[in-house]
């Protein structure tokens, strides 16, 4: 039997406000947090790939949890990234989320080295045992080199209940709709979110339960409105609004990894925030603002 969760709808992976020295810039933060809870978010994802954790020691990664779950105070359900290429570390982020207050955890596959299946699944296994919050598992196969393929997340969620749902970060709808009739047929309850802008409407035709993309930090009204749209069958709404956000990925293209863009991007739809990013990042030359800037006008959002 499988925990229930208020786990749904969008959610986006929030972009760390940093200050030039790369210290949680609070200000900035609190910002970012009202900008989205004001547009109407069904929750927050804090330290995902666009939030940098992979450039963060243990010790700033936990002061942002702290930081995050007590200003949001329980306005929406706060989602904690815990993952690590460490066993050790992931439960120790993840128990320090549960202390803290958090509302679940998201738990990436260990990256650089590719697990036998066994070693894995003892992974989230440790991890499960050693909590009580749900865990959302978080498929990124491009940046870990390692597939959460359906089958495997099926054995999870079989042995442990507080296994929830799935952030799939993969451009395949045909793996989504795989993850979808293989876990949700027999746990109608586990979630399956999308994680790029431009498999949202997709994932919501196919049973999908809703959105953990980029895009959300700077354009919360769009995906919020497909979401609220497609749950009202007004279908042709949904299409129009899929329409505007498709061709945002391209966006993502100016810089590698793209978390410089995202902060722009904020930046330029009227937030005031930093937008250091945590090196090896760096922060968007003039050019690539400007393709940044044409960008957003194509999509109506400057």
């Amino acid at each position: 039997m499988m925990m229930k969760t208020n786990f749904h709808g969008i959610i986006p992976p929030v972009s760390i406000i940093l200050d030039a020295d790369g210290n949680l810039d609070e200000k900035g933060m609190a910002t970012v947090i009202d900008f989205l809870i004001h547009a109407k978010v069904d929750g927050l994802f804090f330290l995902g790939s666009g939030g940098e954790f992979s450039q963060m020691s243990v010790e700033l990664r936990k002061e942002i949890v702290e930081f995050t779950t007590n200003y949001v105070a329980g306005r929406v359900p706060v989602l904690i990234g815990t993952g690590s290429s460490s066993t050790k570390e992931a439960l120790s982020l993840s128990q320090h989320a549960e202390k803290v207050g958090a509302d679940g955890v998201v738990v990436i596959n260990p990256y650089y080295c590719t697990l036998t299946e066994e070693n894995l699944f003892a992974h989230y296994a440790e991890i499960a045992e050693s909590i009580e919050l749900p865990i959302l598992l978080y498929n990124f196969p491009t940046l870990t080199g390692q597939d959460l393929s359906p089958e495997f997340v099926l054995k999870l969620v079989d042995k442990y209940e507080n296994i929830v749902g799935i952030k799939e970060t993969i451009d395949s709808i045909a793996h989504i709709e795989n993850m979808i009739s293989t876990v949700k047929s027999k746990y109608p309850d586990f979630t399956v979110f999308s994680g790029f802008d431009n498999h949202v409407f997709n994932t919501l035709i196919l049973g999908g339960d809703g959105a953990i993309c980029a895009s959300i930090n700077f354009a919360p009204e769009i995906t919020v409105e497909l979401y609220k749209a497609f749950r009202e069958n007004d279908l042709e709404q949904a299409v129009k609004l899929h329409r505007k956000i498709a061709g945002l990925p391209k966006m993502y293209n100016l810089d590698s990894p793209f978390i410089g863009v995202i902060k722009e991007a904020m930046k330029l739809r009227g937030l005031d925030i930093s937008t250091y990013v945590l090196p090896p990042t760096r922060e968007l030359s003039t050019e690539k603002k400007e393709q940044l800037i044409e960008i957003l006008k194509t999509a109506d959002l400057l």
